[in-house]
């Protein structure tokens, strides 16, 4: 079996910084959103002991867990991991398509020079793959109503993301590779 056709490293990395920003703000909206709030009891000063009027959440518990499946369906940071989650489904499973790998393409790679050496594709589209396991265990675990499980999920790629963009390290490519020698995935380079 042949090596699949290189591409441009500076494509993934594109793609990469574009992600970043996403998964930044899914992040920051899942911070501020239902996913971590707290339903506590109001007060009003020292002297004052008052309930929250608002039932919907029950008194100092998560409102997440409390919240309905719509409400969680519909949380802004739900619905922004949900769009980055398809965005990582296309690019695995049609990468030549990808909305950030054809505006790289078009836009970008025609104003730079030829790059100085050719990657093989298959580890970061391995990576998408992580990125898309890690963002949907956190997409699940919200609809699930587990408090702080899409902010952790869709930090974590945050980091795997901003590691690619800024210094050309790809966690999900680095994890292909050692699959790759232990034989799991792909074919191990034969010694020479």
């Amino acid at each position: 079996m042949s090596t699949p056709a290189g591409i441009d490293p500076r494509g993934p990395r594109f793609a990469a910084t574009i992600t970043t920003v996403l998964l930044l703000a899914a992040t920051f909206l899942g911070l501020i959103g239902i996913s971590t709030a707290r339903a506590t009891t109001a007060t009003f000063g020292w002297f004052a002991y008052q309930p929250l009027a608002d039932a919907t959440f029950p008194a100092d518990g998560w409102a997440l867990s409390s919240a309905s499946l719509v409400q969680r369906a519909l949380d802004p940071a739900f619905l922004l991991a949900l769009v980055i989650a398809l965005l990582f489904l296309w690019s695995v499973v049609s990468p030549s398509t990808a909305p950030w790998g054809v505006l790289f393409r078009r836009a970008v790679r025609p104003r730079l020079s030829p790059p100085t050496e050719l990657e093989d594709p298959r580890p970061p589209r391995f990576a998408q793959g992580v990125g898309l396991f890690v963002v949907t265990i956190g997409l699940v675990l919200h609809l699930l109503g587990v408090p702080w499980a899409l902010p952790i999920a869709t930090a974590a790629a945050f980091v795997a993301a901003f590691l690619n963009a800024a210094f050309g390290l790809c966690l999900g490519c680095q994890l292909y590779l050692l699959l790759q020698r232990a034989g799991l995935v792909g074919r191990a380079a034969s010694p020479a």
